[in-house]
Formats: structure tokens, C-alpha cells, sequence
């Protein structure tokens, strides 16, 4: 079997803790209905429509904060901040990433961007010097799922798709990784995520206990 050479990670909710419990947590502190928040900026046209704007650059987080806190009822400062206040980093795929370039595995990281300020989702994770590439949507014009952001996270790594793993918690972005020749895995949990990855690349990456 020939193993991969190249390793595309998300971002949020595969580097760091997953997404829906910070979100739920947000909305018990708020006093919202459980769901509130997916309902109105996921679900909503009208909500999808500004993320979509937010992940692609344009618009700003402050604006995107203060649409979306109307649509809550809640303050609009630094909201995407406190949305996602409780997110904390996953050490068990931090440290794989990191084996994985010891081994001499490329990896890069591709990310729908949620803006950049107030609030920056990326502070404290040393992206650039930790990772071959680093991907942000926003800053690229557009977002996943579209085929053009796989292949500028291609580039810096100097990799074929076919010699490359994608690894995203939303199962929505993989088919289209797919088509272009990524070898696509959906982040479901740390540990089988991990064992994945070690098929495909053909390195070990799990800690040792």
C-alpha cells in the first residue's frame, strides 16, 4: 500500500474542542433556547447567507456580530467570541500533527475563517510556525467547499491532492475533497481520527502511556 505524504487539517473542531457544546453552552449563559444560535445564523437564509459573507471576507466579525445579535436579542459585543468562548485546544490531534512532520509528513491547515477581530479563533496556536500551510478562508475570497481553497492549501504544501489526507468535522466539505483526489476522513472523535491517519500516512502518531 502506498501511504500519503501530505496532511490538510481543519481547524475548529478538529484542532480544537468540538463546536456544538461551546455553542449550547453559549446559549445557557444567554438564556437562550437550546438551538437558538444554529437556527438563526445556520439554518436562516438570511443568517447562512452572513456567515458565508464572514467566512469568504466580506464582511467584517464586527459586523457580522452585530447582524447576528439582533437576530439573537443579545449584546453584539464580541459576540463570536463569547459564542465560542469555552473552545479549547485538542491535544490528542496537536500532538498527531505534530509526529506526523517529525515523520517528514507535510501539513497544512485549511479553515473556514470566523473574521479576525475582535476576536481571532487562531491566537495561541502558532499556525505558521507549527504548520507547513496555513489556509484562511477570508483571505482566499471564498471557503470550503469550494474546490479553489483545497488547491491553494496545495500549493504552498507542493503536493498533489492524490498524495494528501483531508480531515474535517463537517462531513459536507469531504466530497468535494474527494473529487479533487484528497483522501477524506470525517473528525468524529480524537482517537479514531488518529488511527486513520496512521493507516493512511503510514506513520504512528498516537501518544505513548
Amino acid at each position: 500500500m502506498s501511504h500519503h505524504t501530505g496532511l490538510v487539517l481543519d481547524f475548529g473542531g478538529v484542532l480544537t474542542t468540538p463546536l456544538l457544546p461551546a455553542v449550547l453552552d453559549f446559549e445557557k449563559r444567554e438564556g437562550l433556547v437550546e438551538g437558538a444560535c444554529i437556527t438563526a445564523l445556520y439554518l436562516d437564509e438570511e443568517g447562512t447567507r452572513r456567515t458565508h459573507e464572514l467566512e469568504c471576507g466580506a464582511i467584517t466579525q464586527g459586523q457580522w456580530n452585530e447582524a447576528a445579535a439582533a437576530r439573537l436579542g443579545v449584546a453584539p459585543e464580541n459576540l463570536m467570541g463569547r459564542i465560542f468562548a469555552d473552545l479549547r485546544p485538542e491535544p490528542l490531534i496537536i500532538s498527531a500533527a505534530a509526529a506526523a512532520r517529525r515523520a517528514g509528513i507535510k501539513v497544512g491547515i485549511l479553515s473556514n475563517s470566523v473574521g479576525l477581530a475582535p476576536w481571532n479563533l487562531y491566537d495561541g496556536y502558532d499556525l505558521d510556525d507549527q504548520y507547513d500551510a496555513v489556509v484562511i478562508s477570508e483571505h482566499h475570497g471564498t471557503r470550503k467547499p469550494d474546490p479553489e481553497i483545497f488547491k491553494a492549501v496545495l500549493e504552498p504544501l507542493d503536493l498533489p491532492a492524490e498524495q494528501c489526507v483531508f480531515v474535517d468535522d463537517t462531513a459536507d466539505y469531504l466530497p468535494p475533497a474527494a473529487e479533487l483526489g484528497f483522501a477524506a476522513v470525517h473528525a468524529k472523535a480524537p482517537q479514531q481520527t488518529i488511527s486513520q491517519l496512521e493507516d493512511l500516512l503510514g506513520v504512528p502518531l498516537a501518544e505513548e502511556v
